[in-house]
């Protein structure tokens, strides 16, 4: 997508002259992926549903809210569908957002999409280029302000794109959408962009940089924590760029990494971090995972499900982030948990539970059923007794009566599922067999070659190869009785890939497999003095003892705020204590903590999920609270290996009472008891907290005053205890 403010090739002070300004866009919709299974793609991927609502909606949704006015539409693959669905839809008739489609049967990349532009004359000032599976809620404001004063100074300023921090794990070396670990350099001072990676070998933990590169660049600061966001503002040399490079393909592979390579030209490009607004894209299913519970979780907003935006029907928000449609069917035991969606006309059966999924419109789902992390789209039928596990159901798929779906499953349009008929893990089920030459539906920005395709060998024997491409997939007979489709067999070399880019939960034996050894690659960085790949290159010379502190400090709020993120998806998504301990260890490995930092945090999480629960009263506050420390006593007490992690606990639970939750400070003596009590905390911990504080000034003592009698019970009771023991010694 490129949004443009038609006519500007510089930035008026005056805001009447602003006013008069157009932003423009140009909206690429052929957006497709790799790891975006093409078992789904019968349908363009911009208009699948994303919480029931076609990406592209969100896309556009943006642009208007954001000031666009005119937007071009490029489509290729799959063209009618998208042109189909946009001339029937709301876009056309708004009177100050026109929406024009650009067909094209010839372009393979983004590069041939850019160059027909180019050729159209549509952009005639800087523009945004965005991608149509992006969504986002930033304002376009202060990013083109920034643009255009750097072009102002610098005409070599051509593209500034926009990031976000998010910390990879070191474990997978993913970010949370999926994403391989990124690794950029930037001017500290000016925000250039020096460098780009996304390709790094993270198996042997370097990455290589030029020495031009350090001696060019004498403050640089090299970052992994950073999500490309895939919006990029562009002066209109962009567009020439491409004309004149046809090498140029791929928007980040080619273009990006040429023009910070070429010394020749001197084009430059500048980043613009954002913090408190959203952008990410889907370009795999935990991707498209990741973003759906973003979106219910209101972190979108104002395009949330319960907000009416163009294409969505809005929903009504209920309690623990429940969105209901207005005509909808529920029997009365039916449960339906937190973060979950339910579309119109949708029917759910007796004893059927339903968590943290999301259903499509006109679905029927029958007695007895149990969906955890599902996404069923619309006209599903799911019969009595069936089981469904993160998972993917497409339009008019029937899933007969004791059928069960294992985590990772994609089951494609129409698809029948048979009685009783078990379909494990990561398969992908259609209608269609599967071709020998598949095509690799590589997304346009991410286009290596022309040609589009694939070839896909399996791990069978020859015997079982001549079956498969006779069927091309299992017969109709093995999906159960009453089944048809096929099953698609994974290409050689893709099982690691369908476990990385699912929208289940990466499996606990693959996060211990990774985690051992990302500890032996931190032993052999350290042994080796070789930098880790989690590392920042900073030099001694650019950066002071205070800007360390402040990066400290920065990094101490983010990792809490990772922890927190970390431990809610536990708490709503019933993710098993031991799992949270393995994502809680890759967060330490990446933020440099100990496990005092990672008792404190998850404390902190504790305290914050028990005073968000509801509570009328203040003694509900503290039923709250032990409640929920006796729950998750497990995760808190691996990280309190010894006294000094104890004592952490305590110290954070007195910032909490005296900076961000003071509703606990009257509670704070019956909570440090409830810890003791739990085996939490020790009595050694608690008694030498007390003496730290004997030399304190008052103003510090204000708790240990507060617990001055369970103290001297403590006191005298370990006093009595050593009386024993020497006794009978």
């Amino acid at each position: 997508m490129v949004a443009q403010r038609k006519g500007a090739s510089r930035v008026s002070e005056d805001p009447e002259e602003l006013a008069r300004v157009s932003l423009q866009a140009v909206l690429l919709a052929d957006s497709f992926t790799t790891k975006f299974h093409p078992i789904t793609l019968e349908r363009p991927k911009v208009l699948l549903p994303l919480v029931n609502v076609p990406m592209i909606n969100y896309t556009l949704s943006w642009l208007e809210s954001a000031g666009v006015e005119e937007v071009f539409v490029f489509c290729c693959a799959n063209s009618k569908q998208v042109i189909d669905y946009l001339e029937n839809s709301e876009w056309v008739s708004l009177p100050d957002f026109a929406v024009t489609t650009i067909e094209s049967h010839n372009s393979v990349s983004a590069g041939d999409a850019l160059r027909l532009i180019y050729e159209r004359n549509v952009i005639h000032g800087d523009f945004v280029l965005i991608t149509g599976d992006t969504i986002s809620n930033m304002s376009l404001r202060r990013a083109l302000q920034e643009h255009k004063e750097r072009k102002k100074k610098d005409s070599n300023a051509v593209m500034t794109m926009v990031v976000k921090r998010s910390k990879p794990s070191p474990i997978t070396h993913q970010s949370r959408l999926g994403t391989d670990e990124l690794f950029m350099a930037i001017d500290p001072n000016t925000k250039q962009l020096v460098y780009y990676e996304d390709k790094a070998d993270n198996s042997k933990g370097i990455i290589h940089l030029d020495k031009s590169l350090l001696m060019d660049n004498p403050s640089m600061s090299l970052r992994n924590d950073m999500q490309d966001c895939y919006i990029d503002i562009c002066s209109p040399e962009v567009l020439s760029l491409f004309t004149d490079n046809f090498d140029y393909q791929h928007l980040r592979r080619h273009f990006v990494k040429g023009l910070l390579l070429d010394d020749i030209m001197g084009y430059k490009i500048y980043t613009h971090e954002i913090c408190s607004s959203y952008a990410a894209r889907i370009d795999n299913y935990r991707s498209y995972d990741t973003v759906s519970k973003d979106i219910i979780q209101r972190w979108t907003y104002p395009l949330v499900p319960d907000v009416k935006f163009f294409g969505n029907s809005a929903y009504k928000l209920e309690r623990q982030g429940m969105y209901r449609a207005s005509e909808i069917l529920q029997a009365r035991s039916a449960q339906v948990g937190p973060f979950t969606v339910i579309g119109d006309n949708s029917k759910i059966g007796g004893n059927t539970k339903i968590t943290n999924s999301i259903i499509g419109q006109g679905c029927s789902i029958g007695s007895n059923v149990t969906i955890e992390g599902s996404y069923i789209w619309d006209n599903v039928t799911i019969e009595d007794g069936c089981k469904l596990s993160h998972a993917i159901v497409c339009d008019g798929v029937i899933i007969k009566s004791g059928a069960e779906l294992e985590p990772g499953v994609i089951l494609s349009f129409k698809v029948i599922v048979g009685d009783q008929f078990v379909v494990p893990s990561y398969s992908k089920v259609s209608l269609f067999q599967q071709p020998t030459n598949q095509d690799s539906d590589e997304e346009l920005e991410y286009a290596d070659n022309s040609s589009g395709i694939v070839e896909c060998t399996t791990d069978k024997s020859s015997s079982e190869q001549s079956k498969s491409l006779e069927m091309q997939g299992w017969p109709a007979s093995e999906l159960g009785n009453g089944g048809i489709g096929y099953v698609w067999s994974i290409c050689e070399g893709s099982v690691e890939e369908e476990w990385r880019h699912s929208v289940a939960p990466i499996p606990s034996n693959k996060l211990e497999k990774a985690l051992q050894a990302a500890d032996d690659e931190l032993e052999l960085t350290q042994d080796s003095n070789v930098l880790p790949t989690s590392g920042e290159l900073k030099s001694d010379s650019n950066f002071s003892d205070g800007d360390d502190n402040e990066d400290s400090r920065d990094d101490s709020i983010h990792f809490e705020k990772e922890v927190e993120a970390t431990f809610l998806r536990a708490v709503h998504e019933n993710i098993k204590v031991d799992n949270v301990i393995l994502e809680v260890n890759s967060l330490r490995l990446s933020y440099n903590k100990v496990a005092a930092d990672c008792a404190g945090a998850i404390f902190y999480s504790l305290m914050k999920f028990a005073y968000d629960s509801p509570h009328g009263s203040s003694s509900e506050l503290l039923q709250n609270t032990t409640n929920i420390i006796t729950k998750w006593k497990k995760l808190l007490k691996y990280y309190l290996a010894d006294m000094d992690e104890e004592i952490e606990v305590i110290l954070k639970f007195e910032e909490i009472c005296l900076e961000s939750a003071k509703e606990f400070t009257p509670h704070f003596t019956k909570i440090l008891c409830h810890l003791y009590d739990q085996e939490i905390i020790q009595e050694d911990a608690i008694l030498r907290w007390d003496d730290e504080k004997k030399e304190a000034d008052d103003s510090d003592k204000l708790f240990v005053k507060q617990a001055e009698k369970f103290i001297e019970w403590l006191r005298v009771a370990s006093e009595e205890e050593e009386e024993e023991e020497e006794e009978e010694e």
